[in-house]
């Protein structure tokens, strides 16, 4: 069974040897420990999965596995919850038993000397190598580790690679980073992950298109007029500067989060929900989208910047002010994109992509929105003041579905207004405490693709990205908007122009 198809009832993964790289970073700390012991909680880990991390630092065993559970523990208190029930003790005393630590310099080739001895004390074959490290050591450690043949699969173990984003810088460099995998590994073997496919709302949308046929009747060029995508956050660059000096919002999350979601909104039915025919109908929407010239590229693109301001009611830095930020620096923080998809289903529909920091809200939707029905036997009234038909999906923070319906007011006159139909996940599901990581984590180590991307898919979003990058690269400009604002007044003329308007911010 796949993810999208997957019983009720999912089995617990098999016996596997996962290799944590980077284990002192954040993202083992924040993300990946506490989506394990989830996972653990909810009955999904077998017995036999040994979590071992790799780093330069010294720690013992015992050390690194306490400090794991005090961050846990300290997580949950600095959000407001119980520290000490945020870890069951008989459960995690289960997983830590399983959790030891390899020290070891990610370029030296003793160090895989380390891990190959970790497997074949295991006790099973199967092993994942999960890189949680900067991107400059993705082609380095895939190459040591195929160097030291622990790619290698035999006696029906399998032997899999996880990377994070990013996926490359460019094309050219996303292309060099997928033939240094494939040089060493089928594409079967390598996961590249991406935390938002694993979000209940955004697998939904798959199941909400293709399970109910009246979405699949409008979902078209006929009776859709635009789609907004939106990834807005709070947050300011925090202790990232140096990164984002060198990233900035269009590559941090254009061509993968906001693509992916473009990709699940506008692909193809699949033949069927496994990873092959998902993954496929993706990788040919992503490479619809049209190539535009430079100056296109320009004219439909905004770059901006935030300045100090309020958010909640805080006063904040701007980007220039933040740690590790040049002081003339012309990063972008804030991005706005209009791009087109040449098929059959979606020409003519302009889809509008927006994602930026220090905004007012933090809010990730996609907002459907619908042609409007002709007014004109609704006479004298004040039709013009009625909003726009939308069907909106929100995947954070407070994950949902809405429609928007037109109504008549109650009363002697034919008053319309804008009224809701939908739901939202916390009030129909228990909904557990989630990193977003455990669903990809779980498919990892049971074998499945399907919300993983493929290399076609990764190269075809750069592919529509780097006109905009050739484009910034002449002229630098970024248009600055006060931190609290939702982006540059600019951002708003790129719609304006076309006679639409972004859709309201929503917590």
């Amino acid at each position: 069974m796949t993810s999208i198809g997957r019983k009720s009832k999912a089995e617990p993964a098999p016996p596997t040897t996962l290799f944590l790289f980077g284990a002192h970073g954040d993202l083992v700390k924040r993300l990946l420990m506490p989506a394990l012991y989830h996972l653990s909680r909810d009955g999904l880990l077998g017995d036999g999965l040994q979590i071992i991390g790799v780093d330069h630092n010294a720690i013992s065993d015992v050390d690194f596995a306490r400090k794991l559970e005090d961050f846990i523990r300290h997580q949950a208190a600095s959000k407001g919850g119980d520290a000490d029930r945020a870890l069951d003790p008989v459960l995690w005393a289960s997983l830590a038993r399983g959790i030891s630590y390899v020290q070891g310099d990610f370029l030296d080739d003793s160090t895989y000397e380390a891990l190959a001895a970790k497997i074949a004390a295991s006790g099973t074959g199967n092993a994942v190598f999960y890189l949680a490290t900067a991107p400059r050591f993705f082609s380095e450690v895939v190459r040591r580790l195929g160097a030291a043949g622990l790619l290698q699969e035999q006696d029906d173990a399998f032997r899999r690679v996880v990377i994070e984003k990013p996926f490359g810088s460019d094309l050219p460099t996303a292309e060099a980073l997928n033939a240094c995998l494939l040089k060493v590994m089928s594409e079967k073997q390598i996961y590249r992950i991406d935390h938002y496919l694993g979000k209940e709302t955004v697998q939904n949308i798959l199941v909400s298109r293709f399970s109910n046929s009246l979405f699949e009747a409008f979902w078209n060029n006929h009776y859709i007029d635009h789609v907004q995508i939106t990834a807005a956050e709070t947050v300011g660059v925090e202790t990232r500067g140096s990164f984002y000096e060198h990233t900035g919002a269009l590559r941090d999350m254009v061509p993968n989060h906001l693509f992916q979601l473009l990709a699940m909104v506008a692909m193809e039915p699949p033949a069927a929900f496994g990873a092959d025919a998902v993954r496929g109908e993706k990788a040919k929407v992503v490479g619809a989208i049209r190539p535009w010239s430079v100056e296109q590229a320009r004219a439909n693109s905004v770059r901006g910047q935030y300045t100090a301001g309020q958010v909640g009611g805080v006063a904040v830095n701007g980007y220039r002010e933040e740690a590790n930020v040049a002081p003339d620096s012309s990063t972008e923080t804030y991005v706005a994109l209009k791009v087109m998809i040449d098929n059959w289903r979606w020409v003519g529909v302009p889809f509008y992509l927006r994602t930026g920091k220090r905004m007012s809200v933090r809010d990730t939707e996609i907002v459907i929105c619908f042609k409007p029905a002709p007014y004109a036997q609704f006479r004298d009234t004040e039709v013009d003041e009625l909003q726009p038909t939308y069907l909106r999906i929100q995947i954070q923070p407070n994950e949902g579905m809405w429609f928007d319906l037109l109504a008549k007011r109650p009363g002697p006159t034919l008053d319309m207004a804008n009224i809701e139909l939908g739901f939202a996940y916390k009030d129909f599901f228990e909904m557990q405490p989630s990193t977003g990581y455990e669903t990809l984590i779980y498919d990892c180590l049971t074998g499945d693709q399907t919300l993983f991307q493929r290399a076609d898919n990764i190269e075809n979003g750069w592919r529509a990205v780097q006109p905009f990058l050739d484009a910034w690269q002449q002229d630098a400009t970024v248009q600055f908007y006060k931190a609290g604002e939702d982006g540059p007044s600019a951002a708003d003329d790129l719609l304006t122009r076309d006679g639409r308007v972004w859709h309201a911010l929503d917590e």
